[in-house]
């Protein structure tokens, strides 16, 4: 989950003119990222050699 803090300087480092698009992608980026250091902080990762193995098949 977003803090307010981390909204606030998302948009404020956007252009002075940006679309509604530009500012939801942007939040979107920074919430994805917030998941993915709170899912490995939780140890919820997949292995180096397991991620080599599954890769191929994920990019087909």
């Amino acid at each position: 989950m977003l803090t307010k803090e981390q909204v606030i300087g998302a948009i404020n480092k956007l252009p002075q003119e940006f679309s509604v698009e530009q500012a939801i992608d942007e939040l979107i980026l920074l919430e994805k990222i917030e998941t993915g250091l709170a899912q490995s902080k939780a140890n919820e990762v997949i292995p180096d050699e397991q991620l080599d193995k599954e890769l191929p098949e994920w990019l087909r």
